[in-house]
């Protein structure tokens, strides 16, 4: 049986209230989205991610997720995160394959199917609702910035990037590629950008964070 299920995973939103900030990823990484069924929710990179939307009361996350972040765990287990003032999505919704066990990025031509961009504008279009003022968008990796900043028809948005928040993608994001650097100085910057990018925006206290200290 295929490792890699490959359904599309829907963009994350909040049960109410506006959203001021929605993130991009590349696509569903095959042990976390893939499985559980929700962005970045399982994924390596992803905990990085729900770490800070914790940490700045954006996100609700189980304390039994911390204990072993791993999607199909989640699914099973029926863990899931609750978002608030955010909204989370990929640039590609489904974990790319050519052979149903090993990941590779989405192309050119699936970034720009038409499928693909309607599905990126709609979702905008739906976390923009009620908003006067431009969605601010932040883009995790050049292959979801280069997608979302060819989008027509989408409302106006406020695009930000950073690099994507995997091991291989903080390295190839610092100078130099990362040499002489520590993995773990660079995650640590990246959630501070993060964080700051995160912080221009009322957002309802979802009372004590479980990881104060990041922001």
């Amino acid at each position: 049986m295929p490792r890699i299920q490959g359904h599309p995973i829907p963009a994350l939103f909040p049960e109410g209230g506006a959203v001021s900030v929605m993130l991009f990823g590349e696509a569903p990484g095959p042990r976390g989205a893939d499985q559980s069924g929700i962005p970045f929710w399982g994924d390596g990179a992803g905990i990085t991610v729900y770490r800070v939307l914790a940490a700045m009361g954006r996100a609700d996350v189980p304390d039994a997720a911390w204990e072993d972040w791993d999607g199909a765990r989640f699914k099973a287990l029926g863990l899931v995160p609750q978002l608030h003032g955010t909204a989370l999505s990929n640039a590609y919704p489904a974990c790319p394959t050519k052979d149903g066990d090993h990941f590779h990025a989405p192309s050119n031509r699936d970034l720009l199917a038409p499928a693909n961009l309607a599905r990126l504008s709609a979702e905008l279009a739906r976390a923009a609702e009620g908003r006067t003022s431009p969605l601010r968008v932040v883009a995790f990796g050049k292959r979801a910035e280069w997608v979302l900043g060819r989008l027509s028809g989408a409302p106006a948005f406020d695009l930000h990037a950073l690099p994507h928040p995997s091991a291989q993608g903080l390295l190839q994001g610092a100078p130099g590629k990362g040499k002489g650097l520590k993995l773990e100085d660079l995650r640590t910057a990246w959630q501070a950008q993060l964080c700051s990018l995160l912080s221009q925006g009322v957002v309802p206290t979802a009372g004590e964070p479980p990881h104060p200290t990041l922001c």
